[in-house]
């Protein structure tokens, strides 16, 4: 039976009706909790909160209008077991297509000198798996499904979330939030100047589970293995590079792009090919404050924003979400959702992780992208070093996994 991974391929019997409706603003008790956002974040707070018994209202579209068709999504996401953990939790995990999800077993990272690498594998970290590579349109689309069908949950119109008088409002707005600024939090971003590239390509041999990832100055190649476009062949390409060469790259021919991507991996990954269009977004580190205050929260990509060189993206706005449910979970009675010292207690049990993670990925893209004869020579003994010393990867892998 084909795989049916799409707009269309969760969705429930016809003539259901749904659990979910649109409220206006007279006559409806305020929620619990405002949810802004429709994102994978904003979809998976209601539901986790929802979970918990509060009254969620959810703003914001779940489909998109019948006159503008999106655009084939060709992102994929790497998610660690944490976040896992919590989508099993809102029962998501399982409506995702088998074949739109792909067990990570090894990990290999190589330099540019070619021959000193760090390698990563579950079977010596006594896992059964690093990560998972998922579909991103697969795991949107189980999202909404799950919210369609929640008890708890509203979806209201923006007019009436204006007179609504929530306990508690969550921005999952994504980066580019618009009402951020209106709370009085300022995010702070720094671009980069480069642009991740995204397709997805099909190999002559098969992945096996590997996710491969080339540092070298000044560009960062992910390939990612997926069961799609091609079971056991497919692979989600992530390339991150200067502006002025993803511009170069995208206006390429399909068959001269795939030529370079030859000459980037030396055919190391198998020959590769292109399987629809390519897509691409500028890249840049950022951090609001304040995060939070009386009956607000920034969550996801409108808090915080990193490279996505170790994939943890995704993985950081669920993380917000497993400790607001937790804290939120464990209030005193007398506490409302929106109290600010609860609202506190999360930030300060997430802002080490976020910190960190920002640190990591822009440390490691500007040694990385530095094209000094000295740094090029740290960054290849260092990846030699690290993979003969077995406490620091397991360090490191128990970080990534978000444990």
């Amino acid at each position: 039976m084909p795989c049916m991974v799409g707009p269309g391929a969760l969705s429930g019997p016809a003539g259901a009706s749904l659990a979910v409706a649109l409220v206006a603003a007279s006559g409806t008790a305020s929620p619990d909790v405002l949810v802004r956002g429709t994102g994978a974040v904003g979809l998976a707070a209601a539901l986790a909160l929802a979970r918990q018994g509060l009254r969620v209202a959810l703003v914001g579209p779940l489909e998109a209008p019948a006159t503008a068709p999106p655009a084939p999504d060709i992102r994929a996401y790497a998610l660690n077991r944490a976040s896992v953990d919590l989508l099993r939790t809102i029962k998501v995990w399982e409506a995702i297509p088998p074949c739109a999800r792909t067990q990570v077993q090894e990990m290999r990272i190589e330099g540019d000198s070619g021959s000193d690498v760090l390698e990563f594998s579950a079977w010596n970290a006594a896992l059964p798996e690093l990560a998972w590579i998922v579909d991103a349109a697969a795991l949107d689309d189980a999202l909404r499904e799950a919210v369609r069908y929640a008890p708890h949950i509203e979806r209201i119109s923006a007019a009436a979330a204006e007179t609504s008088r929530p306990a508690l409002t969550l921005l999952a707005e994504g980066k580019d939030s618009a009402s951020r600024a209106a709370l009085g939090a300022v995010m702070t971003r720094r671009p980069y100047g480069h642009r991740a590239i995204a397709a997805r390509l099909v190999s002559s041999h098969p992945h096996a589970g590997l996710a491969r990832q080339w540092f070298r100055s000044p560009d960062v190649l992910a390939l990612l293995p997926m069961d799609q476009p091609r079971p056991g062949h497919g692979l989600a390409l992530v390339w991150s590079v200067p502006d002025e060469r993803a511009v170069q790259l995208l206006a390429l021919s399909d068959e001269a792009f795939e030529a370079e991507l030859m000459q980037a991996t030396g055919g190391a990954a198998g020959t590769l090919t292109l399987e629809g269009a390519r897509a691409a977004w500028p890249l840049s580190i950022g951090r609001a404050e304040p995060l939070c205050g009386p009956g607000w929260l920034l969550v996801g990509d409108a808090a915080h924003v990193v490279h996505p060189l170790a994939g943890q993206g995704l993985n950081l706005g669920l993380a917000d979400i497993t400790s607001l449910a937790q804290v939120l979970l464990e209030r005193e009675a007398w506490r409302s959702p929106g109290d600010a010292r609860l609202l506190a207690r999360h930030a300060r049990a997430r802002a080490a992780d976020t910190l960190a993670m920002g640190w990591l990925t822009d440390g490691l893209l500007h040694l990385f992208a530095h094209p000094a004869p000295w740094a090029k020579e740290l960054r290849n003994r260092g990846l030699g070093l690290v993979n003969h010393l077995p406490p620091i990867k397991r360090a490191l892998t128990r970080a990534a996994l978000g444990r």
